[in-house]
């Protein structure tokens, strides 16, 4: 195979990872049509046609899964092992690739990893915020955060951050001129700050818990985000109700900007966790950036 043909290879699995021409051009750094091209040429030499191109969306046929499948892991390995020679020398280098809930990339993530930046000038990090359940392995991250227990068996888990108490929050304006709920069936009446999940589509569930009783309250209202701090922001402004981490609404409950509701119902969730496959050989700038990030003992 051509030297040619690998980088086809990438380029392909680009965008059939990111389903989107135009998110592989932007992570390849290259123009749609340059990219475009490249991927027809190498239908045309294997004579098959790799992907399925509509108004609205890019997906891999038959023979482009089996070519994601067979051919992915083993540039993987190649690009692991070409990563380990290069930690036989004297500098850190390289890039690792995180996806993260975008409150973790603030409040943990970045804060600990701005030192290690500046000391390693040749390591580089590239942060995703996105709420979507993340196949790391196959859209070739580096590294997930996520809640502790959305993380799989199969991976290696780093606790990041103590378990997080969750609240439900509003204004005290919005409070002045609503009756603050007292069970899960009151949020149907009240103007609730929803979030949109990537990954389904659908609004985020409100996940509340008081003793054995547990209860998924499909909320609605007039604002829907896909991150939290632009919940938070709406609750600011009086919007309606929101349901938070603590880290994110703490200062807000202390300076009295934010009050929180049924207390009672607002569950504790396992910390946040980074994770990563099992089998990946770990190189240095990845120890590193684990070490960097997780929490302090």
């Amino acid at each position: 195979m051509s030297r040619d043909s690998i980088g086809d290879l990438l380029a392909f699995l680009a965008v059939a990872q990111e389903r989107s021409f135009t998110r592989a051009a932007a992570k390849l750094g290259v123009s749609q049509s340059a990219l475009s091209h490249t991927v027809k040429a190498l239908e045309a030499r294997l004579g098959v046609r790799l992907l399925t191109r509509t108004t609205r969306s890019v997906s891999p046929t038959e023979a482009g899964e089996r070519l994601m499948t067979s051919v992915a892991p083993r540039l993987q390995e190649i690009e692991d092992e070409v990563q380990a020679v290069s930690d036989l020398g004297d500098k850190v280098s390289g890039t690792v690739r995180i996806t993260a809930i975008d409150h973790a990339v603030d409040s943990v993530i970045w804060p600990r990893l701005a030192p290690l930046l500046k000391s390693c000038p040749d390591l580089k990090v590239e942060v995703s915020a996105d709420y979507r359940m993340v196949d790391i392995v196959a859209e070739r991250f580096d590294i997930g955060v996520r809640w502790g227990d959305q993380v799989a068996r199969d991976m290696i888990a780093v606790r990041l951050a103590p378990d997080m108490r969750m609240h439900i929050v509003g204004s005290p304006t919005y409070l002045s001129a609503h009756s603050a709920p007292q069970e899960p069936s009151d949020l149907l009446q009240h103007n609730c700050i929803a979030l949109r999940l990537a990954s389904s589509g659908g609004l985020y569930a409100w996940e509340l818990r008081q003793d054995s009783r547990e209860v998924q309250a499909r909320v609605s209202g007039q604002a829907v985000f896909n991150g939290a701090y632009q919940m938070l922001h709406a609750a600011l402004a009086g919007t309606g109700l929101a349901f938070l981490p603590e880290d994110l609404v703490i200062e807000h409950l202390n300076a009295g900007t934010l009050v929180s509701v049924m207390p009672d119902w607002c569950p504790v969730f396992p910390g946040l966790h980074a994770y990563y496959p099992s089998r990946r050989q770990s190189s240095r700038a990845l120890s590193l950036v684990i070490d960097a990030i997780r929490m302090p003992r």
